[in-house]
């Protein structure tokens, strides 16, 4: 199910990517096909990088993390540094790499999950020490600082949510989650403070309809073109908000596009994929057979629902806008590879758990079968002997 609905869910942005960015980049005089060539490029790769991670060993996925860890802090102090990091809308978050641009975040955040996984596996038995928590808070911390000087305060809020259920699904106490969840609470509150820009957005989000020309414009139009949808939408192609009136429509609000042209049936189609890929994710979690790769899995599958919640709710004015990308949908290379890595990673679990089964039955049956074999053994020496 999840390889499925993944593979729906590929396709279904690619179509919708050149849906929403044909027509505008048409009057821009550009290649109205542009958008789906790199978007078609960069699901190739992701779809390569699912079936490389579903063979990897997960051990070896694991013995990754710390070196992982580290390179993404490296690069999350390079892309700030100028003359490195590549600004657009206001943030420095890309790297150039040539003609390819990549999203450090999106690494720090499989990275992250990764080397959690395998440390709190480690240290189970003492998560309720500073000791043994000190070190991962830590690189949460660092993580988290570097990605709001970006400024990016909506990847800092996933990648911080993902870890802090893995620090849950470990099993840390209550008391030490709660000072924790205290903390981000308050610290995500200065954060807010600190830009008026962010204060805007939030601002916004309460009553977007107050100002529908300036703080509240995207959310607006994004409601614009839901509603005008209806049930089954103006048709593929259609839609007239992403003519130059919604603002990322091809990225951060894709669905609200997507609401417009395939009407309430393709928003409900998409979200029960999504459905589908979580589901499937958490019942591999649940199976895995050892607690590093539940923990790995349940990082995985929480990441990819996390982001999902946070974009859907923005879109559709439940939460702030906070420029998160719906996983597999939205257009973007570095989160369509990470989230569909960490996908095929998922998959690689889930078929070593399967291994294990495979293993542990036959190895019982035969058992079975020997003290079988000896009772009746042991019945017909008895009976010659009588």
């Amino acid at each position: 199910m999840l390889s499925i609905s993944l593979l729906v869910l590929v396709c279904i942005g690619v179509v919708m990517v050149y849906s929403a960015s044909s027509a505008s980049a048409l009057l821009s005089d550009e290649n109205p096909s542009g958008m789906l060539l790199r978007q078609g490029s960069f699901a190739l790769v992701a779809l390569i990088a699912f079936a490389v991670c579903a063979r990897v060993d997960p051990g070896v996925i694991l013995r990754l993390g710390r070196p992982a860890v580290l390179v993404s802090l490296a690069l999350l102090a390079v892309v700030l540094v100028p003359g490195f990091g590549i600004e657009a809308n206001g943030a420095r978050s890309w790297l150039g790499l040539g003609p390819v641009q990549m999203q450090p975040s999106e690494l720090a955040k499989l990275a992250l999950i990764v080397w959690l996984a395998g440390y709190l596996a480690r240290n189970a038995h003492r998560l309720d020490t500073f000791d043994a928590l000190k070190k991962p808070i830590g690189i949460m911390i660092a993580m988290g600082v570097l990605l709001v000087m970006e400024p990016d305060l909506g990847t800092t809020i996933v990648l911080l949510s993902t870890a802090f259920v893995m620090l849950v699904l470990a099993g840390v106490p209550g008391r030490v989650l709660g000072l924790l969840a205290g903390a981000a609470a308050a610290l995500t509150a200065v954060a807010i403070v600190a830009a008026p820009y962010r204060m805007a957005r939030f601002t916004s989000f309460i009553d977007p309809w107050s100002d529908p020309e300036g703080r509240g414009f995207q959310v607006t139009q994004a409601q614009l073109a839901l509603g005008s949808g209806g049930v089954s939408g103006v048709g593929l192609g259609n839609g007239l908000q992403k003519v130059n009136y919604l603002p990322e429509a091809h990225t951060d609000m894709i669905i609200a596009t997507i609401g417009e042209e395939l009407g309430l049936v393709g928003v409900l189609g998409v979200i029960a994929l999504l459905g589908a890929v979580i589901w499937s994710g958490y019942r591999i979690a649940m199976a895995a057979p050892d607690l590093r790769l539940r923990l790995m899995a349940g990082g995985l599958v929480s990441l990819i629902s996390i982001q999902a919640i946070v974009n859907l709710g923005a879109v559709l004015g439940l939460l702030p806008v906070t420029g998160v990308p719906l996983p597999f949908v939205s257009y973007g290379g570095s989160s369509l590879v990470v989230l569909t890595a960490a996908s095929g990673i998922l998959v690689g679990i889930s078929r070593r758990s399967r291994t294990r089964r495979l293993a542990v039955v036959p190895g019982r049956s035969s058992a079975r079968g020997d003290r079988s074999g000896r009772d009746r053994r042991a019945h017909h020496a008895g009976a010659r002997a009588g």
